[in-house]
């Protein structure tokens, strides 16, 4: 079988070539100069972390300011690295995910023992399981359509855990894990069953304070700000408003008007403001500069920026969540162990430089810890046709046509295994991210590999 991917691999690690192995294992770095940045650290600007963000993770992760840095700079590497391995090994691939305070180690999970070989020849560890992410995927999927049309209150949350290998469906008390279960014809030898009195709720509440609030008096956080041609505007949760709701700044002055509104189903939204207001590459009116938008590994660190209660910061625990409110189920969303509060809702997640998503929901406060959910940031950019507003982007402008000629487009939100064409040679992308001027698929092994 080994054979079958001998191709894709050795390609893989050919359009790879020029990114460090250091930071992927404690071994594997031992030739490496610690001080020399890795390629897929420079295209995420992990440097460009603001000191606050630096600061929660010292706090929320027990980390020295170093070890923060160092482990913003292994995760971007050993995100190139699985996205990488993941186009090699097509249908065996069953989930990547980093561990540990500072190096970032990787492991890749596959079906067939015969990629471990490779797998380890990329610096990352092996794990042989016996399904596949699209299997895992697939089971999720028949749940997300039975809880469309059906109460879901007692099961909140389900989701595929790469780690295990499964999909976990977290409810109040077993048999309502069993019977969902049945009812959407999910296989119950894929799933674990997580027993948990935790019931999420969305993060919004009616007092006063910073952020935005909407016209009936509640309050949420402004997530990304973003341009759609020249109109400037915020991604935030869509239980925030609906189209046609007006908005206020935290200064109450008029701000804007939600544009279109999801949820339940999906949590997004966004503002479109008025010509007093500027979008900026900032969060939070902070020192954090967003540089782009490339999806973080499970297990890599991230912070959130809200309105009540500031930075926090955790780890990403699983992508592509479900997760039952008292208004109905999201999906799509990923969960974290990044504690939030009400008013925190819509806020921003950030890893490093890279955008992640905004604050949806949880469970717990940030006293006590909890759990929390945000819908990611590229799918709400794709849905509404809104650009990113980052360091590098221009006042409003999506971006040229790529040049010399091709299908890749500035602008463009790209997934994982999307194939685009640029200076008469074709590209398949490694990580999910909205492309930008720079981030051309010759310029960026981190993002894109040659087909």
């Amino acid at each position: 079988m080994l054979r079958r991917h001998a191709r894709a691999l050795c390609a893989a690690t050919a359009a790879a070539g020029a990114l460090l192995v250091a930071g992927l294992s404690g071994t594997a770095s031992a030739g490496a100069d610690a001080a020399a940045p890795s390629r897929a650290a420079a295209t995420l600007r992990t440097a460009d972390a603001p000191p606050a963000l630096l600061r929660a993770m010292q706090r929320d992760l027990g980390l020295d300011r170093g070890q923060a840095e160092r482990r913003l700079a292994n995760e971007a590497e050993a995100g190139a690295t699985a996205g990488a391995l993941r186009a090699a090994l097509g249908t065996d691939f069953a989930g990547a995910w980093v561990r540990g305070a500072e190096s970032a180690t990787l492991t890749v999970a596959t079906t067939d023992a015969a990629d471990a070989a490779a797998i380890e020849a990329r610096g990352a560890r092996a794990l042989v399981v016996g399904r596949s992410l699209a299997d895992l995927d697939a089971a999720k999927a028949r749940l997300d359509r039975y809880a469309a049309r059906h109460d879901t209150a007692d099961t909140p949350v389900w989701y595929v855990d790469v780690r295990t290998n499964s999909l976990v469906v977290q409810a109040v008390r077993p048999d309502a894990a069993r019977e969902v279960l049945g009812a959407a014809g999910v296989d119950a030898s894929l799933a674990r069953t997580v027993v948990s009195a935790e019931r999420p709720r969305p993060l919004y509440d009616l007092r006063g304070g910073d952020a935005y609030y909407m016209g009936s008096g509640g309050r949420c956080s402004i997530g990304f700000p973003v341009t759609r041609g020249t109109q400037h505007g915020f991604a935030t949760a869509g239980h925030c408003g609906r189209a046609g709701a007006t908005t206020s700044g935290s200064n109450r002055v008029a701000q804007g008007t939600f544009q279109a509104s999801v949820f339940p189903g999906n949590d997004m939204a966004w503002v479109a403001v008025n010509s007093n207001w500027t979008a900026t590459p900032y969060v939070n009116g902070s020192s954090a500069q967003v540089a782009g938008s490339t999806q973080a590994a499970v297990g890599a660190s991230v912070c959130r920026s809200g309105s009540t209660t500031g930075w926090h910061c955790g780890t990403v625990q699983q992508h592509n969540t479900s997760v039952t409110y008292q208004e109905g189920t999201v999906s799509g969303v990923t969960r974290t162990t990044v504690c939030a509060e009400p008013g925190d809702s819509g806020g921003s997640y950030i890893s490093g430089s890279q955008a992640q998503g905004v604050t949806s929901g949880g469970s717990g406060n940030c006293s006590s810890g909890g759990t929390t959910f945000f819908q990611p940031i590229n799918p709400i950019l794709q849905s509404y046709g809104l650009t990113l507003k980052t360091t590098t982007s221009g006042p409003g402008e999506p971006g040229e046509p790529g040049e010399p000629g091709g299908t890749w487009k500035a602008g463009t939100v790209y997934q994982a295994g999307a194939t685009v064409t640029y200076g008469g040679a074709t590209y398949r992308c490694l990580q999910g991210h909205q492309a930008q001027p720079g981030w051309e698929p010759p310029n960026v092994p981190a993002l894109w590999q040659r087909a």
